[in-house]
């Protein structure tokens, strides 16, 4: 990989991607979601200064690890602009997101532990589902499989729509 002389500040786009390892339309994306910010030469080119290349190690290693972008660009957004995030930064951002990481971790593992018990369950009920409904946590407010909870009044209007189904059908001649 050719090294970027200590003179050069900024990066085109296919620098930064090829020294990165991020794909230009990843870049283009990040930059679009606030995480790496560029400038535009009077061509309308943009070019990148070199902390960029840390942001991007900074988010491709928070976003391995399963860290939202929104969450990552709020980490970002404490650091001051056109500073290269250190190892303290990153040990002092990353810490606030052990729980969530160890709250994923038992999941994962919950998931490891018991998929071959619900392959074959269906989940028609998700009364047992130690997956999908632990404890039956969703018997609790509402019968049935839906896991989300319905608007006021969608059930009604999908009740409605059953009821014009076989009028549709006849309709189109789906009739048999």
């Amino acid at each position: 990989m050719p090294q970027i002389p200590e003179k050069i500040h900024e990066l085109t786009v296919g620098q930064l991607s090829a020294r990165s390892g991020a794909a230009v339309s990843a870049l283009h994306f990040y930059e679009s979601k606030g995480l790496i910010s560029s400038r535009r030469t009077t061509g309308n080119q943009r070019r990148y200064h070199r902390d960029a290349l840390r942001r991007v190690a900074f988010v491709r290693a928070a976003q391995r690890v399963g860290i939202p972008l929104a969450t990552i660009r709020e980490a970002l957004a404490e650091l001051p602009e056109e500073r290269t995030p250190t190892r303290q930064d990153w040990a002092r951002l990353s810490e606030a997101w052990r729980s969530e990481l160890d709250e994923r971790i038992t999941q994962l593992s919950r998931l490891r532990d018991h998929l071959t018990d619900c392959i074959g369950c269906g989940c028609l009920s998700l009364e047992n589902c130690v997956l999908s409904n632990p404890d039956d946590v969703f018997g609790e407010r509402q019968t049935g499989s839906r896991l989300m909870a319905e608007r006021p009044g969608t059930q009604r209007k999908r009740q409605d729509e059953r009821e014009r189904e076989p009028e549709r059908q006849k309709a189109r001649g789906d009739c048999r």
